[in-house]
């Protein structure tokens, strides 16, 4: 046991050394010449770092993880910051439509875009979420960020809510698998009663423009790197298609809290 436990020390002692070597790169030899350590003990320490990373090279795998959970943990904490600090903004938009409970005290802010294939495959996950927790409060926040078409159904989307559609509209364009297109928009657009020229000249109108506009700002503001991304609250960002179990478990989370 005695053993066992001294190895895993040295280890773990070599692995933090190998993350101290990927920080500093080329600073620790300029550090060293000045330091205490005599020329053969440079040597000796450069040895064994090398013969270790050599023997096992799991070190330095680990090094790089152990770096990169620290950079996102530190992300992640700055993005909370961000929130936090423009909470309503992130939460209280009057441009956004919210799906659930108004006034729930569990809020959940989704960042997706209308063509991003992983915000369509968790579409009916979030619908059956609302139906089971009576105290989620869904925020719904579009941003446009794969390509131009992605901007013509975002531009859609918030164009149908001006006529009081946005969710139907949502969920019919995105679930529609034809090439996208302005007839393809206006086709769905009359099959759900809106009126589609109505529809088509508010896509490029001044309050579409600007809301979207402001939802890029605030995507950029927490360095979001891809849709969908979901606010839990002020306390947790969850990237990527979560599963209605991990967000279950985050509003969990976030109740406790309260």
């Amino acid at each position: 046991m005695k053993k066992l436990i001294t190895l895993s020390f040295r280890r773990a002692a070599l692995a933090g050394a190998a993350s101290l070597f990927l920080l500093c790169g080329a600073a620790v030899s300029a550090h060293a010449d000045s330091s205490s350590f005599s020329p053969a003990q440079r040597a000796e320490i450069v040895d064994i770092m090398r013969t270790a990373l050599k023997t096992d090279p799991t070190i330095l795998s680990d090094a790089i993880s152990s770096l990169q959970a620290q950079a996102a943990a530190k992300k992640a904490s700055s993005a909370l910051d961000t929130v936090r600090q423009h909470r309503a903004d992130y939460g209280q938009s009057s441009t956004d439509v919210v799906l659930g409970n108004k006034t729930g005290k569990l809020e959940v802010v989704e960042f997706y875009d209308p063509r991003c294939p992983y915000c369509r495959k968790v579409l009916a996950d979030l619908d059956h979420l609302v139906s089971t927790e009576p105290d989620l409060r869904l925020v719904e926040k579009i941003i446009p960020v794969l390509g131009a078409n992605s901007v013509m159904d975002a531009q859609a989307i918030m164009a149908a809510g001006l006529q009081g559609k946005y969710i139907p509209f949502q969920k019919a364009l995105m679930a529609d698998s034809s090439a996208p297109s302005l007839e393809r928009i206006r086709r769905i657009a009359e099959n759900l009663g809106l009126d589609a020229d109505r529809l088509q000249k508010d896509m490029k109108s001044p309050a579409v423009t600007t809301a979207l506009s402001k939802n890029m700002e605030l995507a950029r503001a927490i360095d979001l790197e891809g849709t969908p991304t979901f606010i839990i609250g002020d306390r947790e960002i969850i990237p990527g298609a979560a599963s209605e179990r991990d967000l279950k478990a985050a509003l969990d989370r976030l109740r406790k809290a309260h």
